[in-house]
């Protein structure tokens, strides 16, 4: 999901995005790339984590740098070719350290509310649209060494967990659209390839 920062002005907001991601992109030991729609592994559902090891651990934090690297708020393991129930948010971009979350193995267990709020894809860059999601949502999830926790959010952090939840069962935003706005997105995605732009 695309960054969202609260800074004064747009202007602030674009060059604290670009200043963390230049940084990242020159210390980050290893990024993955992002893969875009309709590549196969963003349309199938990720398999359940069963091992909580070291490399998992190291994976997170790759995952964490690949998604400041490419300006986002969140990102999930299918993203970067990995079908596996993991994803990482951090709806601050690494303002606030305490905001990061990782979620492995992630359900909502309780949700209440609607907001409908604009939403764009990492995996489907440029494109924007208004989805209804729920107001507040609790997340049952695992952390890196498999203990179980709940989170609860609201309003941009509740948005998040839920589209990046989706991904990891092969949903992506445009597919909460109504049939006629996903076809548009569909039809402007497939000009895009055709003129070598997607």
């Amino acid at each position: 999901m695309p960054t969202e920062p609260k800074l004064d002005t747009a202007a602030e907001r674009r060059v604290a995005r670009q200043m963390t991601r230049d940084a990242v992109r020159k210390s980050a030991p290893k990024l993955h790339t992002v893969v875009k729609y309709p590549d196969p592994v963003l349309l199938k559902k990720g398999e359940p984590v069963t091992e909580f090891t070291p490399e998992l651990a190291q994976l997170v934090e790759e995952m964490f740098d690949s998604m400041y690297a490419a300006e986002g708020i969140g990102l999930a393991a299918p993203q970067i070719s990995i079908s596996k129930q993991i994803t990482v948010i951090d709806v601050s971009f690494k303002e606030r350290p305490e905001d990061k979350l990782v979620l492995i193995n992630p359900e909502v267990i309780d949700r209440r509310g609607k907001q409908l709020e604009e939403e764009g894809c990492l995996s489907l860059p440029d494109i924007h649209e208004k989805v209804q999601r729920d107001a507040w949502v609790k997340v049952r999830a695992q952390n890196v060494k498999g203990e179980i926790f709940e989170v609860e959010g609201t309003e941009l952090l509740a948005r998040a967990m839920l589209h990046e939840i989706d991904h990891l069962h092969g949903i992506l935003f445009i597919d909460r659209l109504s049939r006629l706005k996903r076809d548009l997105v569909l039809r402007r995605i497939k000009k895009l390839q055709k003129h070598g732009d997607w």
